[in-house]
């Protein structure tokens, strides 16, 4: 079973946001735990001060090195990964949310507040420092909130269909096609006419010429990496296909989309 300690200073943020859902279910098959800890627990002083002036001066506060260091050691077994959430971290992705799904084991998740932790923190206890995105947070327990939740649900049994985690978007490196369900037509919009055809091989053709489309319109970085990856040597890239104007697809021949 996976397990995480979550470090925090407000643990009703993680507690309430993964007992619901996809999350909640899973926790409740006993697919995973998650523990969210008070840090102020391990805080020496009759305050339980887990703060203090930076040295050097500066605004703000600095999470101290006493509290961090007693509740990791407290808790580190030999199968344990310190995750410390910061800006400063790197990139969290799709690859990085299955790599640390598959990996397994406990994870400890310090969550910085303030203006971040002090740096022994960092240098004698962390593993790994993530960052959910360029920009910042009031607490850092939203971002874990938000990668315990991306691991979680990759875990086998945790999704009705176990084949959700590949056909979403970043499964193969783009963002995932258009979707539709009932009615067939609302309020003038129809549905792209090939999702109906029952013709399987024409809609795989039609969801992936969106499936690039959309990369190459909303992640112009994600569909160069695509293509990169994916275009055999010397060939020039390939033309972004054009929208239709009455279906959102793109045209071929026969009007119901295709590359």
């Amino acid at each position: 079973m996976l397990e995480f300690d979550v470090l925090t200073l407000f643990p009703e943020m993680v507690a309430g946001p993964l007992s619901l859902s996809i999350a909640g279910r899973a926790e409740h098959a006993g697919l995973f735990a998650v523990r969210a800890r008070q840090l102020r627990d391990w805080a020496f002083d009759k305050h339980r001060r887990t703060d203090d002036y930076l040295c050097g001066g500066g605004q703000g506060m600095l999470m101290k090195c006493e509290p961090i260091f007693a509740a990791v050691e407290e808790l580190r077994r030999p199968d344990t990964c310190v995750i410390l959430m910061t800006p400063q971290g790197r990139a969290y992705n799709q690859a990085a949310a299955r790599a640390l799904a598959a990996r397994g084991g406990h994870y400890i998740i310090i969550c910085g507040h303030y203006e971040g932790v002090d740096q022994r923190v960092t240098d004698a206890l962390v593993d790994m420092e993530l960052s959910i995105g360029d920009f910042i947070l009031t607490n850092g327990a939203i971002a874990a909130v938000t990668v315990i939740d991306s691991i979680v649900r990759l875990l086998p049994g945790a999704l009705g269909d176990e084949r959700s985690p590949q056909e979403e978007s970043f499964g193969d490196g783009l963002l995932e096609a258009p979707a539709y369900t009932k009615p067939n037509e609302f309020r003038g919009m129809k549905v792209p006419e090939v999702l109906l055809s029952g013709n399987h091989a024409a809609i795989a053709e039609w969801k992936r010429a969106q499936s690039l489309e959309r990369t190459r319109r909303n992640r112009p970085d994600l569909y160069e990496a695509w293509l990169k990856k994916n275009r055999p040597a010397g060939n020039p890239p390939a033309a972004a296909p054009a929208r239709d104007a009455e279906t959102g697809g793109t045209p071929s021949a026969d009007g119901q989309g295709g590359r």
